[in-house]
């Protein structure tokens, strides 16, 4: 999986320091990126000490912590703290990942966090994902149906039917698959990436739907589809372990398959 480095001609300065507090016997460093882009100035990495004993095993926990305890201006998201909401996503130890499920326990030497990767920052761990769930809108991300629904029970399915939408339904849409695609850093502004492409696949295989020819024609373009190029990084990343690759894949073959 492709790792978010700074290059060696970054303007990243070294931030501040904060040290645990005395007597703490088992302590992790966490150097956090920071930047404020209202404030001026160049992004730094601050280095905060934190005494585990004293500490949750995540790496949200540390957040937590170092927010509550020792710098009140650190800014991330976070809601679930269960791997479901998708709102802690960012980038640690040169992964994209949740930080209520990464476990510091896992990782050696300094903890390095970074926001997502190739993303325009708002604050800290913060990105900007407006395009990102533009992008999820325009795929239309619900049943469209032309005939009626039955008047006396809902729009069923068998189980394998259903079983068709279990992967591409579990998407917590936290952006880590698509921040983590080469494809996606250099054409977001035309390529949908992997999460939105994720998401269209389990609305063309749902059964119940009936616009998978208006579905498909949208999606076969040069660049909304076909810019990806199976690097496989969104599906190494993905915290909830799916697989958007294959859902791409997926639409690809229905595309072919409906000009035989």
């Amino acid at each position: 999986m492709a790792e978010f480095r700074l290059p060696a001609n970054s303007r990243v300065q070294p931030g501040r320091e904060h040290k645990a507090p005395a007597g703490a016997t088992r302590v992790r460093r966490f150097r956090i990126y920071r930047y404020d882009p209202d404030g001026g100035g160049n992004p730094r990495l601050d280095t905060y000490e934190v005494d585990l004993d004293r500490c949750g095993p995540m790496v949200l926990d540390a957040l937590i912590k170092i927010k509550n305890e020792v710098d009140a201006t650190l800014t991330f998201r976070r809601s679930c703290r269960e791997g479901i909401c998708g709102s802690c996503a960012m980038n640690i130890d040169g992964g994209n990942t949740l930080a209520c499920t990464q476990a510091i326990g896992d990782i050696g030497g300094d903890v390095r966090i970074y926001p997502l990767p190739h993303m325009a920052v708002v604050k800290d761990l913060v990105p900007d994902l407006t395009n990102f769930y533009a992008q999820y809108a325009s795929i239309k991300p619900w049943l469209q149906t032309r005939t009626p629904a039955p008047p006396d029970r809902e729009r069923l399915q068998s189980k394998a039917e259903q079983e068709r939408i279990d992967m591409p339904s579990a998407c917590i849409l936290c952006a880590c698959c698509s921040t983590s695609c080469p494809s996606y850093w250099w054409n977001s502004d035309r390529y949908l990436g992997p999460a939105t492409l994720l998401a269209a696949y389990r609305w063309l295989v749902d059964s119940r739907d009936e616009a998978t020819g208006e579905r498909l024609d949208d999606l076969e373009d040069p660049f909304r589809l076909y810019r990806c190029h199976t690097i496989m990084n969104c599906t190494m990343t993905c915290p909830k372990g799916l697989n958007p690759a294959r859902a791409i894949a997926g639409i690809k073959q229905m595309i072919a398959e409906r000009k035989l």
